[in-house]
């Protein structure tokens, strides 16, 4: 595997008495996009915070490139970009003029400030607010800028803390494709975030975190307990009630490649090879034991349960 992009290593943080990071360490490499997760007073910000070089560590390193973030500030601001859950913007600004300031203070010539400027607006849906202030904005419209701030010099590694916050439904949608987008151009990206369903779709990895430690960390399917990538897990809905449901599923009980088997009435759940010529075998099987099926679908890693199985408090 190529070499971290950013490597966090036994990263600890306290504050008097109190620790708010104990002994975290993870790294990522290009195109991983990590989930970070737990519940408020966890440890998230201050990990962000730390990873930016804003927080100085008690004990543990920080790598940015295979340099130290506390003491490579030209590096940091090259390559990293960070947006707080509390962005500082500038009020009295307009979101054009906000954002040329921003591509000053970072060297940007024209016309490339420009060309970057208007594909952010565009891709964070504020063109029809470039001339509007700052101080006018909703929330989630200055939550966007915030983030259209932080990619304006196209950093390699993106920090981003509760950037879902003040977005509506569609909003959402939309912003899950920015990320992957940006995961899939290579970048190492971290994401502090309460919504669990959102993360499921664009995350490469995930970190539950608790009382300042790591208590899950790894793949999206590793941390959701999948078993395999071979495997899938199926989820068929019944267009009716069937009384003697568990007698036509006999033969699907027997079936060792079958796993995890479970139903109730209508609804059927279980676990069985995932290529698309054992989806339609096993559906070929539903049908021959005479079950009417509504809908068949796989079903993806459940990190709601993962994270209830933490035994911390749960998040939305």
């Amino acid at each position: 595997m190529s070499e971290a992009l950013l490597s966090i290593e036994n990263l600890r943080v306290q504050y008097g008495q109190l620790v708010a990071v104990d002994d975290l360490s993870c790294e990522l490499h290009a195109g991983h996009l990590l989930g970070l997760i737990g519940p408020n007073g966890a440890g998230k910000t201050t990990t962000l915070r730390a990873a930016a070089g804003l927080q100085p560590a008690t004990i543990g390193r920080v790598w940015l490139f295979g340099h130290d973030v506390f003491k490579s500030a030209t590096i940091v601001n090259r390559h990293l970009g960070f947006t707080p859950d509390a962005p500082a913007l500038y009020d009295t600004l307009t979101v054009e003029q906000f954002l040329r300031f921003i591509a000053k203070c970072y060297g940007l010539a024209e016309p490339l400030a420009s060309e970057r400027i208007d594909y952010w607006l565009e891709n964070l849906w504020l063109t029809d607010k470039k001339q509007a202030k700052v101080a006018t904005l909703s929330r989630g419209m200055k939550q966007r800028l915030a983030v259209a701030r932080t990619l304006l010099p196209d950093p390699h590694v993106i920090l981003l803390d509760e950037p879902a916050a003040g977005l509506d439904p569609a909003g959402r949608v939309e912003f899950r494709k920015l990320l992957a987008s940006l995961r899939d151009q290579g970048k190492a990206i971290i994401v502090s975030s309460h919504i669990l369903a959102d993360l499921a779709e664009y995350c490469t990895h995930i970190a539950i975190m608790g009382h300042g430690r790591l208590l899950k960390y790894g793949t999206v399917g590793e941390v959701a307990g999948a078993e395999s990538h071979d495997r899938a897990k199926y989820r068929i809905v019944l267009a009716e009630r069937v009384g003697d449901l568990a007698a036509r599923l006999r033969d699907l009980q027997a079936d060792e490649t079958v796993s995890h088997l479970k139903f109730d009435a209508d609804l059927i759940t279980l676990e069985y090879d995932s290529d698309r010529r054992a989806a339609a075998e096993l559906l070929r099987k539903l049908l021959v034991a005479g079950l009417p099926v509504a809908e068949f679908h796989t079903v993806g890693p459940d990190l709601e349960q993962a994270y209830l199985r933490t035994g911390i408090r749960q998040v939305d």
